[in-house]
């Protein structure tokens, strides 16, 4: 699959609500939109997920750019491509920067669906017509307007409500939410504010029968993680400790675990993405996919991966009109009954929105492969 042209475009757009975790508050993404273009005039896209700050993982949206101009889309002018597989090879001698290597791996991706004309949900052997989604909510200012988000998020349909939890706001907090919705399926977010000095305070989550409560302790640790779940009912799913399906192997041999979240851009792209989901698949290992407040292009990319069949819970996929005035995908993506219909056109299935990815583009860049 012989490739003309990388397109990089700096995007900064505005969510419509900040989004606060235990690291911090987000009001503006700043991400890259990669586009790879062949001989045939087919276009794929790819989306960076890194933030400004290196809070979640050491990336930033600087070191993605220096990762994708200085290595990356040289290593893809100097090699033949026959599979998007290919590159998550070509890559492998450049340690981590994962979200980096999937940005471009996702528009090579796209592009590879595109010139076989088949959805990218079906080159990666995806069957579902339609996903299940959750939705996840940032820590509110008060309690009135967490539960109105709540209220508002079960009218939509959602299947699932993702609370982030931090020390001091975290079991009490849950407590009064379980009593205005009892029954509801709700798991906490931990972002790795926890350490094992906190297991007696974790084991009060027993009560409030979650679904899961993700990452409470280090973002880099398996073996913590494996003595806080011997000792707790709720499950634990892992999130920033899994970089790849080598940490996935030794999470579920320590018995870290219970579910884990898979996301694209931390583990380094789709193909990754999707080794990890057959090894759990194989195992009995729940997992689901996981968001990075992406525009639409990576909101698609995280479509066409969930209609694998291990995803059996809801990720975090929302609609576009839950973050973004307006979104860079035409049509946008949209929940209706806590579900999203997969889209059946070529590649990730959905248009880019020029005037509006123009409108919020702040600079591109070229690089001609011939």
């Amino acid at each position: 699959m012989p490739i003309k042209q990388i397109t990089l475009r700096k995007v900064k757009m505005r969510l419509k609500n900040p989004f606060s975790t235990s690291f911090g508050t987000l009001q503006d993404k700043e991400f890259y939109i990669i586009e790879a273009i062949d001989y045939d005039g087919n276009h794929g896209y790819g989306e960076s997920v890194a933030f400004t700050a290196p809070w979640y993982t050491e990336e930033t949206t600087q070191t993605t750019v220096h990762m994708l101009e200085d290595f990356l889309i040289p290593i893809l002018k100097e090699n033949v491509i026959n599979h998007p597989d290919d590159v998550f090879e070509l890559f492998k001698p450049i340690r981590r920067n994962n979200m980096a290597k999937a940005a471009i791996e996702g528009a090579v991706w796209d592009l590879y669906a595109k010139r076989q004309n088949i959805s990218l949900a079906c080159a990666l052997g995806g069957e579902k017509k339609q996903i299940d989604v959750g939705i996840s909510i940032g820590i509110q200012p008060t309690m009135k307007e967490l539960i109105h988000k709540i209220e508002h998020s079960l009218e939509e349909g959602y299947k699932r409500i993702k609370l982030k939890i931090k020390p001091g706001l975290d079991v009490e907090l849950l407590r009064e939410v379980r009593m205005y919705f009892p029954n509801i399926p709700i798991m906490a977010d931990g972002n790795s504010a926890y350490s094992l000095e906190d297991i007696q305070h974790l084991k009060k989550l027993d009560d409030l029968h979650l679904m899961m409560i993700e990452q409470p302790l280090g973002h880099d640790d398996i073996v913590d993680h494996a003595k806080l779940q011997a000792v707790i009912k709720t499950p634990i799913c892992l999130d920033e400790s899994i970089h790849s399906l080598e940490d996935v192997k030794k999470a579920h041999e320590l018995g870290s675990s219970k579910i884990i979240n898979i996301k694209i851009g931390r583990v380094g792209g789709l193909s990754e993405a999707k080794r990890i989901h057959d090894f759990c698949y194989e195992y009995g290992i729940e997992v689901w996919c996981g968001g990075m407040l992406e525009a639409g292009v990576g909101r698609a990319h995280n479509i066409a991966l969930t209609t694998l069949q291990g995803f059996v819970l809801p990720g975090d996929t929302a609609g576009s009109s839950n973050y973004w005035y307006e979104d860079i995908i035409k049509p946008e993506v949209i929940v209706e009954d806590g579900m999203i219909q997969v889209p059946d056109k070529a590649g990730i299935g959905y248009e880019i929105n020029f005037k509006v990815l123009d409108k919020y583009t702040e600079w591109a860049k070229e690089y001609h492969f011939s």
